[in-house]
């Protein structure tokens, strides 16, 4: 019977008529509004079925998505104001993994800074937002996404969300924000504002340069260090949802290609675009502050700060040099194993001062 009652369910979701709908399964609603400030432009609730429901949102999303031309070689790319994959993946999720046991609509809420689609009932098991990249597809409803894998609305593989995220990333915007789901409910923001036009241009050009796409951990790395211009392989393997190891290796496949670079060593190396790259998106300056100084003007500055203050602390190395905790301690032992400073005090109340004579 609960088979049956399933198939009944599910058939009556992809084609029931709205009457239908109504009285056999209340808990499906769907609404797509447009918010301007506090006021609500839009309100318009579609009582269809899933598989029309799914072409009504995408006509009100096309109908209201702008873009604008950027010059790539003879050609001209347009960039919309959000990307068409993305949503209609996030759309997509929200109406096949919604829990319909449960009352509330699917809400797609369109607004001048971002675009939000969300829905009734948490992620379904084993899905969690530091996995989402990863886990297997696990649907809610297997019947449901298959069909829209049939009509071709979703993408046949069940990566759908991999291709959210690397198309949101490939024209510029941040990636999809899942932050503010719940065991409640599932909200997926796509950020919305100006395009890093820069940095899309240059992806466009690898891309055709190599002939295939770059991979959404690639892009993932490469958006996170233009957004804060340095990270640790800890800091990027939880970005891109990959061990230490598998993070690694796409670095360094990241670094033969001339993208990025590294600096300081073990635990202390962290991760920033290289000076190419920086050129690319006009900011040449940016790789001057981010590569920070070389060995010998750390040397000299820490030396001309003990000079000046009579004394330096690991901290205040760091901050002087824009180097991390361990690279200032490793710059300040070695100045006092040469002789030109001298250690003072024992751990916390440690300092570093000119040898005394």
């Amino acid at each position: 019977m609960r088979a049956e009652a399933e198939v009944t369910a599910g058939a009556l979701l992809l084609f029931g008529r709205s009457e239908a709908l109504r009285r056999f399964l209340p808990t499906h609603e769907a609404a797509f509004q447009v918010l301007r400030g506090l006021e609500v432009e839009v309100n318009d609730f579609l009582p269809y079925p899933l598989l029309r429901l799914a072409e009504e949102m995408f006509s009100r999303f096309q109908a209201r998505n702008a873009e604008e031309e950027l010059q790539f070689g003879l050609f001209r790319v347009a960039i919309s104001t959000y990307s068409e994959t993305a949503f209609r993946e996030a759309l997509a999720n929200a109406l096949i993994h919604r829990d319909y046991t449960q009352r509330g609509a699917v809400h797609v809420q369109w607004s001048e800074e971002q675009l939000e689609i969300s829905s009734p009932g948490g992620f379904p098991a084993g899905i969690r937002v530091d996995n989402l990249l990863v886990a297997p597809p696990h649907p809610r409803s297997p019947l449901l996404a298959d069909a829209f894998k049939r009509t071709g609305l979703v993408e046949r593989t069940g990566r759908g969300i991999n291709r959210m995220f690397a198309e949101q990333l490939r024209v510029g915007r941040p990636a999809p924000d899942y932050g503010r789901s719940s065991d409640a409910h599932v909200a997926a923001v796509l950020p919305g504002g100006p395009a890093n036009l820069s940095m899309t241009r240059w992806v466009l050009e690898q891309e055709n340069q190599q002939g295939t796409p770059l991979r959404l951990a690639e892009l993932q790395v490469l958006a996170e260090l233009v957004r804060e211009r340095r990270a640790t392989t800890p800091e990027l393997a939880r970005v891109v949802q990959r061990t230490d190891a598998e993070t690694r290796n796409i670095l360094a496949r990241m670094v033969e290609r001339g993208w990025i670079q590294a600096r300081g060593e073990g635990k202390g190396r962290s991760w920033h675009l290289s000076a190419a790259v920086y050129r690319v998106l006009d900011a040449p300056a940016g790789y001057v502050r981010v590569r920070g100084f070389e060995p010998l003007q750390q040397e000299q500055m820490v030396l001309q700060y003990v000079d000046a203050h009579g004394q330096i602390t690991r901290t205040e190395a760091a901050d002087l040099c824009s180097l991390t905790p361990d690279q200032a301690s490793r710059l300040l032992r070695r100045l006092a194993r040469e002789g030109k400073l001298e250690l003072r005090g024992e751990r916390r109340g440690s300092e570093y001062i000119r040898p005394t004579q």
